[in-house]
This record gives C-alpha cells, sequence and structure tokens, in this order.
C-alpha cells in the first residue's frame, strides 16, 4: 500500500533537524540517524533578533555543544532570523549583519568539530513589507568570500508559495517548504495546527510544480499543548505531555484531543477550567502529505527534513515506518 503513487527514477534523502540550544548526542538518536541513512543534520546555530536597548540585530539562545557532532554526519548549519529585524533596518547594517552571520556560524560550526561546510540556510517569515532587505540580506551573504561554492538555501512557508508573485522568489539556489503549523494554533476548538493535509491542499497545489527553485520538504515531528482560558488562546504548555493529560485526576477528557482542568496546576502554568489541546503529528497524516506531494514536486533529487530529532518525539515512530514515508516521495 505505501508503495502506491511512487516515482522510482528521484532520489530522497532523509535528514532532520536540530532545534536545541545544546547538542548533545544520545543512542537513541544515532540509532535513527543509522537506520535512515542520514548524512547531514541541519544544526540550528541561532536565532537574531533585535536588541530592544540598541535596537540593532542580534544572536539568540546560540546552539552550545556539548560535544562534537558526529563524523558521520555532514552539519548543514541554520539560522533564524526574527521577520521584524527587516524593518528599519538600513543596507550598511545588513552588509555588517551578512559579514556576522558568516563568521558566527563559522565559529559555531569549529566548536562542532567541523571544518568545513557545504550549505546554509536562513529561516525567515518574510513578508511583502520585509522582502526587499530579506532578499537583499541573501544576496549579500551570497557574496560572502568565505561562502563562495557553497549552497545558501532558504525555507519557505505555505503562505510564501501561495503568494509568490507578491512575495517573491528568494535568491537563493535551494528552497526548503515547511510542511506544518498551517493552521490557526490560536483557534479554539478541536483542530491540528501542526499538519492538517487538506489545509495544506489549499497552499501546495500546482503551483509547485512551476516554482522556479528546487524544492526540499520539512515534515513535522513533534507536539505540543496548547491552552485556553474562556476559550481564549493562553499559549503552550512546554512541559505537558499527552499521559499527563490522560491522568484523570488533574483532567477530564472533553472530545476528540481536548481536556478541561480540574483544579489548579501552578507546575504547567494551568488553572482550573482551562482547556488543553493537544496536538501531534499523526504517522497516516504524514503519509498522505507525502502522497500529495511527490507527483507535485519536479526535481529528480528531494531532502526530506523531519523537525526535529528529539528522542521523546521520535521514538513514537519507528524508524521503518518513517522511512516508508520517505519512500512515498520517490
Amino acid at each position: 500500500m505505501l508503495a502506491f503513487g511512487c516515482r522510482s527514477d528521484r532520489k530522497v534523502n532523509t535528514s532532520f533537524y536540530y532545534w536545541k540550544t545544546r547538542f548533545t548526542n544520545n543512542a537513541t538518536q544515532a540509532n535513527y540517524l543509522s537506520a535512515l541513512k542520514t548524512r547531514t543534520l541541519y544544526v540550528r546555530i541561532m536565532d537574531i533578533d533585535i536588541d530592544e536597548e540598541s535596537g540593532k540585530p542580534v544572536p539568540v539562545s546560540p546552539i552550545v555543544f556539548n560535544e562534537p557532532v558526529p563524523d558521520t554526519l555532514q552539519a548543514i548549519p541554520v539560522v533564524f532570523i526574527v521577520n521584524r529585524v527587516f524593518y528599519n533596518i538600513t543596507q550598511p547594517q545588513l552588509n555588517e549583519l551578512a559579514v556576522k552571520i558568516t563568521a558566527f556560524v563559522k565559529a559555531k560550526l569549529k566548536q562542532a568539530g567541523k571544518s568545513s561546510f557545504d550549505q546554509i540556510q536562513i529561516d525567515c517569515d518574510w513578508t511583502i513589507n520585509t522582502r526587499d532587505n530579506y532578499f537583499y540580506l541573501l544576496n549579500q551573504l551570497n557574496a560572502q568570500p568565505a561562502l563562495k561554492n557553497k549552497l545558501i538555501s532558504a525555507t519557505l512557508r505555505l503562505h510564501q508559495l501561495k503568494n509568490r508573485q507578491r512575495n517573491g522568489v528568494p535568491p537563493v539556489q535551494r528552497v526548503m517548504l515547511m510542511c506544518y503549523n498551517m493552521g490557526n494554533l490560536r483557534k479554539y476548538g478541536n483542530q491540528n495546527s501542526i499538519l492538517d493535509v487538506n489545509e495544506l491542499k489549499k497552499y501546495a497545489a500546482s503551483n509547485l510544480a512551476d516554482y522556479p527553485l528546487p524544492l526540499d520538504v520539512g515534515f513535522p515531528l513533534f507536539n505540543w499543548a496548547v491552552v485556553f482560558r474562556n476559550k481564549q488562546y493562553a499559549g503552550l504548555s512546554k512541559k505537558l505531555v499527552l499521559n499527563d493529560l490522560k491522568d484523570g485526576n488533574h483532567f477530564i477528557f472533553i472530545e476528540k484531543n481536548q481536556y478541561r482542568a480540574r483544579m489548579d496546576i501552578p507546575q504547567y502554568g494551568i488553572l482550573k477550567n482551562d482547556e488543553v489541546r493537544w496536538e501531534d503529528t499523526e504517522l497516516g497524516e504524514l503519509e498522505k502529505l507525502a502522497l500529495h506531494l511527490s507527483p507535485l514536486i519536479k526535481n529528480d533529487t528531494l531532502n526530506l527534513i523531519y523537525f526535529h530529532l528529539d528522542e521523546n518525539v521520535i521514538k513514537s515512530y519507528k524508524p521503518q515506518q518513517l522511512q516508508e514515508t520517505a519512500d512515498l516521495l520517490r
């Protein structure tokens, strides 16, 4: 059944994002990387945001390498830039930012035990109002001597794909389509804002076939607890897990993926009668996603990048299941 709709002439490489502030390898992660024959790891190096005092772009929560990235893996550095960085910024400041990003990435990879790298990826939820400054920065990164002959890629969100004529195409060599966070997280109800293939189809259909850059795809492997207070969005409870919600002493099951707190639970930031929507990534939805995208993407080599490498999440899936999902993209 899993082979339905596959093509045999496309090479699909399976990779992961590493999106934590400390890099530590462990047996669970290593086993998944080995089983999926992963050769690259997309490592978040830092966020970049505006410093409130100086008004200048600064690194936020840069990664610390507790140990080197294994020799068996190529590290692809990823830099997330908050969209507001590109408001009210001058071209000289962008020139300086490109230089600083390049130097910071090189230094961090040296800490990771990597003397070289082949690609750098920039992640930004740019809009029409920030497009020109963001694209200017990408061009400046392309012009950095230290990045000569290196591939520069960028993430592509669904709204950026759908509104391509307005938002433009980033001046990079490759893009990674983020196939997650497609619903309204803040909307009350029992939907799943992480992955909804029917929602994705509204954004990604025939427009994939004529996209002018090679496309890679990012699939979600994460979950979270969305809290509502008086039916108004109150945030994410980062410590809360599904087993906590199933504890009948603390929560009442409402329906589908919704629960109500019986009492205040301070350690989770929960008050009595708060409602919690549990969202995760079902294997069946990942398979539907792959089957939808496979005939629409035309490049012969495709990178499937799972977000993200977290032993507490990936152990819910067998390596074979993740590989079979990747095979649907061939």
